[in-house]
C-alpha cells in the first residue's frame, strides 16, 4: 500500500509552507499521509533527524511503496537516510533540494546531513521514478546548485519561474503544480 511522506526543511515543521495544504490534498484522494516534526536550530542534525525517520522505518511504514515529497534540506536528509539504510522507495519528489550548498546563517546546522556528490549519484539505484522542482529566483540557493542537485540523482527537472524557495515567503501555502506528479 502507497504511504506518502512530506518532509519539511531547515527553520520548518510540518505547519508551514504548502506542507498542510498538501497533506489535506492527499487525504482527500485517499492516500495515507505521514508529516513528521523534525527539531531545528540547535537541534538539527542529521543524527536527530534520522533517529525520528528511524522509528516509521522500524514499524515498517518505510518500504518499497513509499512515497517522499521533500522540501529544501529535507531533500538531501531522505536520500542520506535511504542510501545508508539501502532502502528502495517508489519515488521521490524534492522541492528546492540540495547539497553541499554554504550558508551565511550557520553551516553547522546543514553540513551533517551533506553527501560525497559521487555517492549521492548512486541514489537512481534506490528509486526509479525522481521528480526535481526548483526556480530561478530562490533566494537562499542559486539556480545552478538547485539544478545540479537535480541532475546527481538524474531527476525529471520541473523549472517553476519565479518561484522561489517554495515557501510561505514566495506565496507558496498552497502547490497546485506538484499535484499532476503524485498520481
Amino acid at each position: 500500500m502507497e504511504k506518502y511522506f512530506i518532509i519539511h526543511g531547515s527553520y520548518g515543521n510540518p505547519y508551514k509552507n504548502f506542507i498542510p495544504w498538501l497533506k489535506k490534498e492527499l487525504s482527500k484522494r485517499g492516500k495515507t499521509c505521514i508529516v513528521p516534526h523534525f527539531p531545528s536550530f540547535q537541534f538539527q542534525s542529521y543524527e536527530n533527524w534520522s533517529h525520528i525517520l528511524s522509528s516509521y522505518l522500524d514499524i515498517g511504514l518505510i518500504d518499497s511503496d513509499t512515497i517522499f515529497i521533500t522540501h529544501s534540506l529535507g531533500s538531501i536528509f531522505v536520500i542520506k537516510f535511504l542510501l545508508e539504510k539501502k532502502i528502495k522507495i517508489k519515488k521521490l519528489i524534492t522541492v528546492a533540494g540540495f547539497n553541499q550548498v554554504v550558508f551565511s546563517d550557520d553551516s553547522t546546522l546543514y553540513t551533517s546531513f551533506y553527501l560525497d556528490w559521487d555517492l549521492l549519484k548512486k541514489f537512481p539505484l534506490f528509486c526509479d521514478d525522481r521528480i526535481c522542482f526548483y526556480s530561478d529566483n530562490d533566494p537562499y540557493i542559486s539556480c545552478l546548485e538547485l539544478k545540479k542537485f537535480c541532475e546527481s540523482i538524474s531527476a525529471v527537472d520541473v523549472f517553476v519561474p519565479q518561484a522561489g524557495h517554495f515557501n510561505e515567503k514566495s506565496g507558496y501555502l498552497e502547490f497546485r503544480d506538484i499535484l499532476s506528479y503524485i498520481g
